[in-house]
């Protein structure tokens, strides 16, 4: 499973899309909008090209490292403080290949989906860049 969505995440469904009888380990990374001093993220996607490069990697994971599942979902539009941004869930018969294939996603997910953050900090509005 890989998609961007509009709406609040579903965290147990993510997780219960990865869990298999033979997997021996579930991570799951949830990634937030923390309290840095920022108001709120508006983050943007170039939205057929981000599902694309979500697949790639979801895709490149699961090979890479013998996963028995990996999703990952990722939101779009402007979210407060504390709002859940992404969930990647993996799991693997082991859990060292499932933390990896899930800190891949991640990092992969940061170098390649076109996806843009714009930060709110009471009245100044400014594009974050690099990862």
């Amino acid at each position: 499973m890989y998609r961007l969505e509009t709406g609040p995440i579903d965290i147990n469904e993510i997780v219960r899309s990865v869990f298999s009888p033979a997997a021996g380990g579930v991570v799951v990374f949830i990634g937030t909008v923390r309290d840095d001093g920022t108001d709120s993220l508006e983050i943007e996607a170039y939205e057929e090209m981000a599902v694309s490069e979500l697949g790639r990697i979801h895709d490149e994971a699961v090979s890479k490292f013998s996963l028995n599942g990996a999703s990952v979902v990722h939101r779009t539009g402007r979210l407060p403080l504390g709002e859940v941004i992404v969930v990647i869930a993996a799991s693997s018969a082991h859990r060292a290949m499932a933390f990896d294939g899930c800190r891949y996603i991640i990092e992969e997910l940061k170098k390649s989906v076109p996806l843009w953050k714009k930060e709110y900090r009471g009245d100044s509005i400014r594009w974050i860049t690099g990862h």
